[in-house]
């Protein structure tokens, strides 16, 4: 028989209590109330430069994180600004500026985060959002209506924003001209001498927000001209993108606008495989001016799109959340520029 021998259990480490703006103030010989204008920086109090950074640099010391939600409770609402992730693909483009509005919200003293509403849309999504009573909601590619923005007002949304390509009705509304991206690759094709004219749209679930106005842009600029139009449904894949340069004698097409870069890198390599020439049989413009398209040969010809700068949303948006009761503005954010390179 084996005697197990008696012994100790051993000892739990000791929890540690949580450091409070006290100990900070303590650490630091400040008082309470000089750590909270440093730690959520406020700018109405004159504070040297030498004293934030003994606050900065005993806060880091023992640890201490301002607690959220008594901010909240000082402030009479949040700093969180809820961003729903998109229900859409997005490309390198958009996920770029996405990244550079977080960044510069968080400088704002915003807490940013992403919500991956998986399967809600409209006002239940709304309502899951509501949830969370975020100071403000940015939602980046549709997917929210007139409801859903009661939704979150009524739920103390002090700022709903929306990124798209139509007003929704009480909120604030950046519109991005689709339209206007297909119409300048439309009027260049034309000018260039093409006048049967295929447009890419994508099979991918959600991108219609998307590509249905650059293809009625495309359409618009040569109505009325002896050119004509191709709707070409291309999926992003190397099989789909083969399976529709295999089609391009009977097609009879001398142009094509492959909705954006992406799509015309896949297309392109598709087509050369093909034996089809670019441009000399059939030219190809995309769209978000990525750097990959001025790598490929030949040079793609592309649209520079011009979205608004990180910081300045961000002011947008911090100016919403701070006057709630003002009227919602609409701003028109997307400036389009056609670059012509080798492909056209």
């Amino acid at each position: 028989m084996v005697q197990i021998p008696n012994s100790a259990a051993p000892a739990l480490p000791q929890q540690q209590s949580v450091p409070t703006s006290a100990d900070v103030a303590r650490l630091a010989g400040v008082s309470r109330a000089t750590v909270s204008y440093v730690l959520n920086n406020t700018s109405a109090v004159r504070i040297s430069e030498p004293t934030r950074r003994r606050v900065h640099e005993a806060a880091k010391e023992l640890g201490y994180v301002p607690h959220a939600a008594a901010r909240s409770l000082r402030a009479g609402h949040s700093r969180l600004v809820l961003m729903p992730a998109p229900s859409v693909p997005i490309g390198p483009l958009y996920s770029q500026f996405i990244n550079e509005l977080q960044w510069a919200l968080s400088r704002l003293d915003y807490t940013v985060v992403q919500y991956a509403s998986v399967g809600l849309r409209g006002d239940e999504a709304a309502r899951a959002w509501a949830e969370l009573r975020p100071a403000a909601v940015l939602v980046p590619v549709g997917g929210l209506g007139p409801q859903g923005v009661a939704v979150l007002k009524r739920s103390g949304a002090r700022a709903v924003v929306t990124l798209g390509s139509e007003r929704i009705e009480g909120a604030h509304s950046l519109l991005i001209d689709h339209a206007a991206v297909g119409h300048l690759v439309g009027a260049h094709l034309y000018a260039r001498g093409r006048r049967r004219i295929g447009v890419v749209v994508p099979e991918e679930p959600g991108l219609k927000v998307f590509s249905k106005p650059r293809l009625d842009g495309v359409r618009r600029a040569v109505q009325g001209t002896d050119a004509s139009v191709t709707v070409l449904p291309l999926a992003y894949e190397e099989e789909s993108a083969a399976a529709l340069a295999a089609r391009w004698p009977e097609l009879g097409l001398d142009a094509v606008f492959a909705f954006n870069d992406e799509y015309a890198m896949l297309l392109m390599r598709a087509l050369q495989d093909e034996g089809v020439a670019v441009p000399e049989d059939t030219a190809l413009v995309g769209a978000d001016d990525l750097l990959l398209g001025r790598l490929l040969r030949p040079r793609l010809s592309t649209v520079h799109i011009e979205l608004p700068s990180g910081p300045d949303l961000a002011e947008l948006v911090d100016s919403a959340v701070r006057n709630p009761g003002a009227a919602p503005e609409t701003h028109h954010l997307l400036g389009a520029t056609l670059v012509h390179r080798d492909s056209s």
